[in-house]
């Protein structure tokens, strides 16, 4: 999948290198900040891309605008002012820089743990008020204390390490991040309902997602120990604010460091003006470091997507980078060849298609190989636009059923290979196929097997015909009489009297139907 930017809007203020890097790589870069949504509809429409940080929100109705954008740069980590879903259908990649913040809101984390347990913020406010009130803001060890992680991603695992550094223990859990790589940063596992009573801090590293929302409640609070410390420098809403309102009156929860808000800036203050909360206007990314690194991060992500040379921070479409991955690029485009070639015998809509992918170096791409087939299928479907990053969901749409399965290995065979099953209600095939020299190319049809295997380029004829020496002579009569020269041929093994054969040729046929008296089905594609 060719990817071309040509000129990009960068809606905010990002280090002066973005535009830089940008530039130097031949792609033009407008710069309009503080633009109102009024503004932003009317000047999208003209840009292939658009870099923003946390403060443009890229909604559908930005989106459905800009009828050439083809990439979303976020300068940082969430994503959470930009509308993935209405990207994702209009074939829009949304990317954004995950290591840039990483060490800045890592270090912000260390930063409210210590700010809790020393309750330094409270001690200058009472200095400022002329105050010496040393008795007041008695304090806590780290040594020793037991801190809970949830979210073992970058940003958790060196809050870890910072952390034990202090001589904290340091548990935690994560859905993805399994046991025995947490261990390796000094981790110990537990499941949340183990987790939660163990603490003394909680700090939560996770994407704000219903699976996390309101994670830490009056429910959790209750499993924790008692003036338990929480900090939250991830997103606001995965601390229940109501109920870490209630939790710090009734003493349950000792204290909060909160840098982000469900609202933000927040229109209710109960928590910022509590006395054992510390509270930052949303700062773990307010560094000159981490600003200086999400601004190269995405103007190099940006122009190594457009070379070609890798595909990094993209949040919505894991087929494309396997699509510029060297190891499964070429997989990726037998699968948009399978799914024309399937297109062409049974159309696109209300099929079932099922995908297998066979050979131990293709484990865990069968998804990827699914969404390449979808991309055949819907080729040359003006009106949807299918690309890699919006196959699936327009496959859904359009009443397509896909199921995807793995073997290790093809039976008598060491080659990889991919299958692919189509059915619809008029027809169903089946089609092996593989790459060789980087090359797609057709082994069976329909349980045939071709003699040689059969290059899936170029401009090709495809017939099934009874077996008669006569066949091949008409057929080559038909193309003659329309000035088509044959490339090469190729002619499966025979099955029930009959035979697949497949030529390429010099340019498509205008008309199929005089091909008719001679053979039993018969298409034409352009791969």
């Amino acid at each position: 999948m060719a990817f071309t930017v040509h000129n990009l809007l960068l809606s905010e203020r990002v280090d002066a290198s973005c535009k830089e890097i940008l530039e130097g790589n031949g792609i033009k870069v407008v710069q309009r900040e503080n633009m109102t949504k009024t503004q932003l509809l009317a000047e999208i429409k003209d840009y292939d891309g658009l870099i923003i940080r946390s403060g443009t929100k890229v909604t559908a109705d930005v989106i459905n605008a800009a009828k050439n954008l083809k990439i979303i740069g976020r300068a940082g980590t969430g994503v959470d002012n930009v509308d993935v879903e209405a990207s994702t259908r209009n074939g829009t990649i949304v990317m954004n820089t995950p290591n840039g913040n990483t060490i800045s809101a890592a270090e912000m984390t260390c930063a409210m743990i210590m700010c809790l347990a020393r309750q330094i913020p409270q001690g200058t406010a009472s200095m400022r008020a002329g105050n010496w009130d040393r008795k007041k803001f008695m304090g806590m060890e780290l040594f020793g204390k037991t801190l809970g992680i949830v979210g073992l991603g970058r940003i958790g695992k060196e809050v870890a390490t910072r952390m034990q550094s202090f001589g904290m223990k340091t548990v935690g859990y994560d859905p993805i991040i399994p046991a025995e790589v947490a261990t390796t940063f000094g981790v110990e596992f537990l499941v949340l309902e183990h987790l939660w009573p163990q603490c003394d801090f909680i700090t939560v590293h996770t994407p704000l997602m219903p699976s996390t929302k309101g994670l830490l409640n009056d429910e959790t609070f209750a499993k924790c120990k008692k003036g338990v410390k929480v900090i939250n420098c991830a997103r606001g809403g995965i601390i229940d604010e109501e109920a870490l309102l209630r939790a710090l009156d009734s003493g349950q929860c000792g204290g909060a460091g909160l840098d982000v808000f469900e609202e933000e800036p927040p229109k209710n203050l109960f928590l910022v003006e509590h006395p054992n909360v510390v509270s930052c206007p949303h700062l773990g990314a307010s560094t000159h470091e981490a600003q200086g690194r999400c601004g190269k991060d995405i103007a190099n992500q940006i122009v190594d997507m457009v070379k070609g040379r890798s595909l990094v921070g993209v949040i919505n479409a894991p087929a494309l980078s396997h699509a510029m991955a060297p190891e499964t690029k070429h997989w990726i485009h037998l699968g948009e060849a399978l799914g024309s070639l399937a297109k062409a015998w049974v159309g696109q809509s209300h099929m079932k298609v099922q995908v297998t992918t066979l050979g131990a170096s293709l484990k865990n791409v069968e998804n990827c190989f699914a969404t390449a087939v979808i991309v055949g299928l819907f080729k040359g479907d003006l009106e949807n636009h299918v690309n890699l990053i919006n196959a699936s969901l327009i496959a859904k749409e359009a009443g397509i059923t896909i199921t995807t399965k793995h073997s290790n290995s093809m039976p008598r065979s060491p080659m990889n290979a991919c299958a692919l099953e189509i059915l619809s209600p008029h027809a169903s095939h089946k089609l092996l196929g593989s790459v060789q020299a980087n090359i797609p190319v057709l082994l069976k049809l329909d349980g045939a097997t071709f003699g040689h295997v059969v290059p899936l380029k170029g401009n090709l004829l495809i017939y099934k015909a009874v077996q008669n020496s006569q066949t091949l002579p008409s057929v080559i009569g038909v193309l003659a009489s329309a000035g088509i020269q044959i490339e090469s041929y190729n002619v499966s093994a025979v099955l029930d009297g009959e035979q697949w054969s497949i030529l390429s040729i010099a340019s498509l046929l205008v008309d199929l139907n005089p091909l008719g008296q001679y053979v039993k089905m018969v298409t034409q594609l352009s791969i």
